[in-house]
Formats: structure tokens, sequence, C-alpha cells
């Protein structure tokens, strides 16, 4: 099962448990990212259509890696660990493939 699998130690980064908006989970080398759907109701986002959160977890817990919108024109919010890492427009078509095909099995 993936990272939503609910359970006492599985926490978003930002302390909600990981099944609220779990949109399914991918790996790359150590690192385990996870996706979330926070909705539009998130505070500070809520001009924008859908904000995602994306964890990572590389053995030490999850940790915030980026945030964005659905709008097109918005700009992700990496973390500043992620900022400019090579990983990154791979790491969002990977967010996009999950967007469009959730894996919440």
């Amino acid at each position: 099962m993936g990272s939503g699998d609910e359970g006492p130690y599985n926490l978003r980064s930002d302390g909600k448990p990981g099944v609220d908006g779990y949109l399914g989970d991918f790996r790359r080398g150590p690192a385990v990212f996870t996706l979330y759907r926070l909705g539009p109701d998130h505070p500070g986002r809520a001009q924008k259509m859908i904000a995602y959160l994306l964890d990572v977890d590389d053995g030490v817990g999850a940790r915030e890696c980026c945030r964005f919108t659905d709008d097109p024109e918005d700009v992700p919010e990496w973390a500043a660990t992620w900022l400019g890492d090579p990983w990154c427009e791979w790491i969002l078509e990977r967010c996009k493939a999950l967007i469009d095909n959730p894996d919440t099995d």
C-alpha cells in the first residue's frame, strides 16, 4: 500500500493525517514523494482552484517538497532544499500523472 495508509506514524508535513487528500506516491532513489490534494479551502490559497502539497520522505520523516495549484499561470513553490534541483521537472510530471490518475485504491 502507498504512503496514504492510515496510522499513528503517517502524518503529512503539515501535521494532518496522511489519508487526508491522498492522491498517491512515487519513488526516485531513496526518496518517496507523496501527493495530497488540499482543495480550494486551504488557508491563504482560497483564490486558486485546487492546491496540492507534495511531501518527500528520504528516511527522516515527511517534509514539504513543493506546493502548487491547477492554475496554469501559477508557479510551484519549492521548499528551499529543492529550489532549482534537477529532479523538479520530473517530479512535477509525476504529480500531474497522479492528479490525472490517482492511486486511491
